[in-house]
């Protein structure tokens, strides 16, 4: 039904509304990404590719070389024209370090671009990478900003970001709200179905839920399993993509106390993932227990890691024993799951002699830049996907610009670059069993529940379409009148 204001609650703000910069996902506002310049391609629950503003991404030499294809006729809200050399100018900016953005591995993963006409792009890749449409869909790389409204700097683009999505700024006041209204020049009419949005973070998880039943909002984005159960029993829509991987707390090898594999696999043996999962989601979590979920090809039942605390303390106090003990503080945002989480970490810890913990609260966007700047002794972060490809290569390999643990294994690589560009699933699984084994030695991360990327939405709302890793499309929300 067409018509109607929407009012959409994040789970964080942005500093910026440069496309490079944003995270492409449920938690890093992937949604407002999507309202403001659109996709090239999105993909359905089971994985597959679906075509937006691309209509063909095709490889014809196993992912060495790749062409995409534009629908005819784009153009940005401003009128001019979006076309092979504007996703150029795109995905070489999130290439280049200095635009800083979280998909800088992505990008990366091209060796070099070539417009060949106006609807027309080649890319060439480093190595061959079959499955790379995924990684488009889910970064930055899948929007495209003028070209022209991005060579007049950061102020200005914030002030009038010029994109080709649903929808357009109006207004935005930072920590508070964005306004934003119906794009008449959008490629698929008569979308989007409402005519303008607003946009405001909820950080509180029980926030969000009270202000979507008490209708002082039409949709959370989500991905507390509590508020989940909650909706269930209310009969709200809602809706969750199952997915492998999960949230993990990342320990950083480069520097003490995780340099030392065994203040690692200390840590990963101390916890107790059903505690943790009663403490932050009152037990309706997913505890992770393997790397891929069932519903995956590549599922193993080898458990990733054993809890022991015999284990955890007697390498405790071997690492004391040498004038190492552990000491180290939990970098994580201030969503009040991830509070929680780190809060847990801290008591479970608490509870071994040798070892002390501190809890560190930085905003979302800081949370994001320690990728470049490694500056942290642990931080919440995730690793979650429905094909493993790019995101266990982009979180785990050691020549990955976004692998926050810093872990560096040749074994590691191998497999991880197997699993990239094996011809058959067979290979592949092959290659991920040796992934999950090398991850579970190392102890890179802990993981410790599933993630849940999703949304809820009043009882007078639907179109909740998510893509990738939980990326709401605005475009299909409606509201009945």
């Amino acid at each position: 039904m067409a018509g109607g204001h929407g009012r959409i609650l994040t789970l964080s703000d942005l500093r910026s509304l440069d496309p490079g910069t944003i995270g492409n996902a449920y938690a890093s506002t992937g949604v407002v990404g999507n309202a403001l310049y659109g996709t090239l391609m999105t993909n359905d629950e089971a994985g597959e590719i679906r075509y937006q503003m691309a209509e063909s991404f095709t490889t014809t030499d196993n992912g060495r070389t790749f062409t995409l294809k534009l629908r005819p006729g784009l153009v940005f809200s401003d009128g001019t024209p979006l076309n092979a050399e504007a996703v150029k100018f795109n995905w070489d900016r999130v290439k280049d370090p200095a635009t800083g953005s979280p998909h800088r591995s992505e990008a990366s993963m091209i060796a070099s671009t070539e417009v060949v006409d106006d609807v027309t792009l080649t890319a060439t890749m480093v190595t061959q990478v079959p499955k790379y449409a995924q990684s488009v869909v889910t970064s930055s790389l899948n929007w495209i900003a003028s070209p022209a409204a991005l060579r007049k700097g950061a102020a200005a683009f914030d002030a009038t970001p010029i994109g080709a999505g649903p929808f357009t700024l109006k207004s935005w006041t930072r920590q508070a709200a964005m306004e934003l209204v119906k794009n008449p020049r959008y490629w698929d009419a008569p979308k989007p179905y409402l005519d303008t949005l607003t946009f405001q973070a909820a950080l509180d998880s029980n926030q969000r839920y009270n202000t979507l039943q008490t209708g002082g909002a039409d949709v959370a984005v989500e991905s507390n399993p509590v508020n989940f159960d909650k909706a269930d029993k209310a009969g709200l829509p809602n809706t969750v993509l199952e997915l492998s991987g999960g949230l993990f707390m990342a320990m950083n090898t480069r520097r003490a106390p995780f340099d030392d594999v065994r203040a690692r696999q200390a840590v990963a043996a101390a916890l107790d993932l059903d505690a943790l999962n009663l403490a932050a989601y009152n037990g309706t979590g997913t505890p992770v227990d393997t790397l891929f979920s069932k519903a995956s090809p590549f599922y193993s039942d080898t458990p990733l890691r054993k809890a022991d605390k015999a284990t955890a303390q007697r390498l405790f106090d071997e690492l004391a024993a040498e004038g190492k003990p552990v000491s180290f503080a939990v970098s994580t945002a201030p969503t009040s799951e991830s509070r929680t989480t780190a809060e847990n970490i801290q008591a479970q810890l608490g509870t071994f002699k040798n070892v002390s913990v501190q809890v560190k609260i930085i905003e979302v966007a800081d949370i994001v830049s320690l990728r470049t700047t490694h500056d942290f002794d642990a931080t919440t972060s995730s690793a979650f996907f429905q094909d493993p490809e790019p995101r266990l290569w982009t979180a785990f390999s050691g020549d990955s610009p976004a692998n926050l643990s810093g872990i560096a294994d040749k074994a590691l690589n191998d497999a991880l670059l197997a699993g990239r560009t094996g011809a058959s699933e067979q290979d592949r699984e092959k290659a991920y069993d040796t992934v999950q084994q090398r991850l579970t030695e190392l102890a890179p991360v802990v993981f410790f529940t599933r993630a849940e990327p999703g949304a809820i939405a009043g009882k007078d709302v639907g179109g909740l379409v998510q893509y990738g890793l939980g990326s709401l499309l605005p475009e299909e929300l409606w509201i009945q009148k």
